[in-house]
């Protein structure tokens, strides 16, 4: 009995929970369907979902053993957006003012205030001067920044004109001739555009126009990524790489409207091959976008699937030279995109990839960059040498603006080794150092390995005695008596001196094209030169790639060949490397290496493979491509590489003395003008089985043999047996 009424007291019990449960459950439903039911409608049919793209983070670059030469890294970025500005409450509204806009433009003063006090500049494309009197700056303006504000002045209805870098004052519309109460044509001065701007952007009357100048620059900014046929889509940044205590300063001090984000922006891990690798920024002009877009528009107009193309819109980052160029397809990756759900009170309340992004590939270049910056360390000795020479206090004063460059090449397929520029810069620093080093006479942006261009001189020689050799004109064992000065025929006013005719009267005596290379014999390739012909001699060049494309995918100065004037004839000048001839360092190395695989002449290269980004596949590996071959018989290039290694072991012997390999070696010197002689040096190593070839070029070196000893620095560099151990990643692995 008592155990039934424990049982009943228990059932009761229960009953009353689940009853009391029941009336939660049917108040709450009451509460949302009766009672907020509106107000939950109401908000649940306002909500907003948006898509936004995300950037892919942008490929690494690698050295060919894996080191990390470029990166990534995040940074805290400061952006401003008005719809999150509350109402100040002491602001009164009145007749045609917002308090929302008024609002907003105080909001940013203040915000523009604080990065001030923090040294953070900021600029805008406002083609307005920042101080009074306001002027028009639309000669300073790039093309991309005057058809932005030709389409912001459209879209208000304040102007019709075309804006150029040649415009002085846009046309005023009828709209802004009833505004300034004005009954005839009129061009707008810049402070009538700046009176228009300041009403329709509600910027208070208390604001100084120097205040009203700022907060326009940016609101212009921000209106102008709401105008679609701008195609502003990147974000508007007031400030990037931002610390952590302005962060808290804007999180804790009420800066209303300030938006503290994070973007990926380069890091360089090193101070070397700078040309090379190049730097990003964003696309500026129309121009930029359509060559960077080719590859897209090409595969849209054929019909073709556009998937992994990707079209570039303007301000987006982008390589632009060097590696980051070259490689950009590679390196760009794959944005994602990302969709947002807001609510009536503009607060995020979802958020979510719709694709994922994909970050770009890894690219690793065929430079070693130890090897690069010895290299890079011995040309910067021998320029330093070359200035320390100067013979008096006006050569001393020339010289501060010479520079040089070096370039080593694989003989095996042209791969790039290396390619050095002096004077240089960092990529480190770049952003620090530009105003400074774009006005330094010495040019240390110019990558003269690829872009400077220079007379061979007498390095030119050992493919006129392949050309010579090769045509017929001679064999191996043919010698000619090289008098000093080589008479034209017919015209015995017309003369090609050789260098140890105008030295000591000397002259060469009966010699062949091996003893002619090494002691460097003017009158001897004269006589090539002349019996050739300037055609068949440019035939021969254009074969080693002299005056043409090497192939390497930076951009570099193709450089050019002497083209005969109208009843002169130049060949036996150019058969010694003068007449009007300029080639790149680079190219001066690569017919090296032809020379040496036997005229066979395929494209030099910085690129090595591509992988990607979590190495799990390769996505490219470079195949040499061949772009001509001459077939050279074993006897030229024996009898080349003779002349080339007894210059090294008798002229040369005491320069290299001290190199730990056999090598073969031509110099050459090439007046310019009054100055002294460049000099220019070309090699190869080991002798027997040649594994690389070297140029390296010093303006005002005076002779080639002055470079002999930076040449046998880069050679000790590569051969040294400390340097033979260099690691081999495996695949995908990457070095710190």
């Amino acid at each position: 009995m008592e155990n039934e009424k424990h049982f009943f007291r228990r059932s009761n019990l229960l009953i009353l929970v689940y009853a009391v449960c029941l009336i939660c459950f049917v108040g709450i439903l009451y509460d949302a369907q009766i009672v907020h039911g509106a107000d939950y409608l109401s908000e649940s049919a306002i909500q907003v979902t948006t898509t936004q793209p995300v950037e892919s983070y942008r490929g690494v670059i690698t050295d060919r053993n894996g080191k990390v030469l470029v990166s990534n890294r995040e940074i805290y970025t400061v952006t401003f957006d008005p719809e999150q500005v509350v109402d100040d409450p002491a602001i009164t509204p009145g007749e045609g003012n917002s308090v929302h806009a008024e609002s907003v433009a105080r909001a940013m003063l203040r915000l523009l205030g604080l990065l001030q006090e923090h040294g953070i500049v900021w600029e805008d494309g406002l083609p307005v001067s920042q101080s009074e009197p306001f002027a028009y700056t639309f000669a300073d303006a790039t093309g991309t920044q005057r058809v932005r504000f030709q389409n912001f002045l459209v879209d208000r209805d304040w102007s019709a004109t075309e804006i150029t870098a040649a415009t002085k004052l846009p046309l005023m519309s009828q709209s802004v001739l009833k505004e300034f109460e004005l009954t005839t044509s009129s061009g707008m001065s810049a402070s009538q555009l700046m009176t228009l701007m300041r009403k329709d952007f509600g910027i208070p009357e208390s604001f100084t126009n120097q205040e009203a100048r700022q907060v326009l620059g940016v609101l212009y900014e921000l209106r102008l990524r709401t105008l679609a046929r701008n195609a502003a889509t990147v974000p508007y940044f007031l400030a990037e790489d931002v610390t952590v205590e302005l962060i808290s300063l804007l999180n804790d001090g009420g800066f209303t409207g300030a938006v503290v984000g994070s973007r990926a922006v380069r890091q360089y891990h090193t101070d070397y091959a700078a040309h090379i690798l190049g730097r990003i920024g964003s696309i500026r002009d129309r121009e930029e976008q359509a060559k960077l877009n080719e590859p897209y528009s090409t595969a849209k107009e054929a019909g073709e699937d556009l998937a992994g193309l990707h079209f570039y819109q303007l301000d987006e980052q982008v390589g632009k030279d060097g590696a980051e160029l070259a490689f950009e397809p590679f390196l760009r990756g794959e944005d994602g995109v990302r969709a947002i759900t807001t609510n009536q009170d503009g607060k995020i309340t979802s958020e979510l990839y719709t694709i994922e992004p994909k970050p770009g590939g890894t690219v690793a270049l065929t430079i070693d960059i130890d090897f690069q910056a010895k290299v890079e360390a011995a040309l910067a000795a021998g320029v330093e040498t070359t200035k320390a020479g100067a013979r008096n206090e006006e050569e001393e004063k020339r010289m501060q603006t010479i520079g040089g460059a070096a370039a080593v090449v694989s003989v095996k397929d042209s791969e790039v080794l290396a390619l050095a520029t002096y004077p240089t810069y960092s990529q480190r620093t770049y952003q620090e150092d530009y105003a400074e080093l774009s006005v330094d006479p010495a040019a240390p942006y110019t990558n003269r390995a690829v872009n400077g261009a220079y007379a061979p001189g007498s390095t030119f020689k050992p493919m006129t005695a392949a050309a010579a050799l090769e045509a017929g004109i001679i064999d191996t064992k043919t010698k000619i008596n090289a008098t000093g000065s080589w008479l034209y025929p017919g015209d015995p006013n017309s003369h090609a001196n050789c260098w140890l005719y105008n030295s000591s009267g000397g002259r060469h005596g009966r010699i062949n094209v091996s003893e002619a290379i090494t002691v460097s014999c003017n009158y001897f390739f004269a006589e090539m030169g002349y019996q050739l012909g300037l055609e068949r001699l440019n035939a021969y060049a254009a074969a080693f790639g002299l005056g043409e494309h090497t192939g390497i995918e930076i951009s570099e100065r193709i450089g050019s060949r002497h083209e005969n004037a109208p009843g002169e004839d130049q060949s036996p000048w150019a058969g010694f490397g003068q007449a009007q001839q300029l080639y790149t360092p680079l190219q001066l190395a690569n017919y090296i290496a032809v020379l040496l695989r036997g005229g066979e002449r395929v494209d030099a290269h910085l690129l090595r493979d591509v992988t990607s980004y979590d190495g799990s596949s390769v996505l490219y590996t470079h195949q040499p491509e061949v772009l001509s071959d001459l077939e050279l018989s074993d006897d030229t290039l024996a009898a080349i590489k003779k002349g080339m290694g007894d210059l090294v072991n008798k002229s040369l012997a005491g320069d290299f003395k001290n190199c730990i390999v056999t090598a073969g070696a031509k110099t050459g010197s090439a007046q310019v003008g009054d100055l002294a002689a460049n000099g220019v040096f070309v090699c190869f190593a080991p002798f027997e089985e040649p594994e690389i070839a070297v140029a390296v070029v010093i303006e005002q070196g005076r002779s080639g043999a002055s470079l002999a000893a930076t040449a046998v620095q880069i050679l000790n560099d590569y051969f040294a047996p400390s340097d033979i151990g260099y690691a081999i990643a495996p695949e995908g692995a990457l070095l710190p």
